[in-house]
């Protein structure tokens, strides 16, 4: 029996993961100097891009774009909003639904937060150079929309 693989490429999902790793070990430390877990961070982030919207975020948004499965959003949720940093409530058009905003404290930390990490990025860029991180940027996005899967297109009505 061969000692030898049969893959002929690299271990993408590995090298994504590495570079994930390695571009948080510039942001962890200061999370935990905040007291925040990179889940909750990632709340934060999304809450904080969608700040200026009144009606909230629904946590079904919340979790799609904080890589958040739902038990794991509704722990991250509750511990959040015993620290101050979200308010949740039930949606007004569909009590079903739970809307998320951060408050004054959260959207504070975001702030401050967002200084490191556009001084990383900064930093990145500097390295690396504008074109080729752009080139980063444009190269993942057509990764994750080349792996989504395919809407099945409805028939048209007659």
């Amino acid at each position: 029996m061969s000692a030898a693989t049969p893959f002929v490429h690299r271990n993408l999902p590995r090298l994504l993961l590495e570079a994930r790793e390695a571009v948080m070990q510039h942001t962890r430390p200061s999370l935990r100097e905040h007291g925040l877990s990179d889940q909750q961070w990632r709340v934060l982030r999304v809450l904080g891009e969608h700040a200026g919207d009144p009606a909230g975020v629904e946590t079904g948004r919340i979790a799609r774009e904080a890589l958040l499965l739902g038990p794991s959003l509704t722990g991250v949720l509750a511990r959040m909003e015993r620290d101050g940093l979200i308010q949740r409530e039930r949606c007004p058009q569909d009590a079903r639904r739970t809307v998320v905003r951060a408050t004054t404290a959260g959207l504070k930390l975001v702030r401050n937060l967002s200084t490191t990490i556009e001084a990383h990025y900064a930093w990145m860029e500097e390295r690396l150079g504008e074109a080729q991180l752009a080139r980063l940027y444009v190269l993942l996005d057509r990764v994750i929309a080349l792996e989504q899967p395919l809407e099945i297109e409805s028939e048209p009505a007659e």
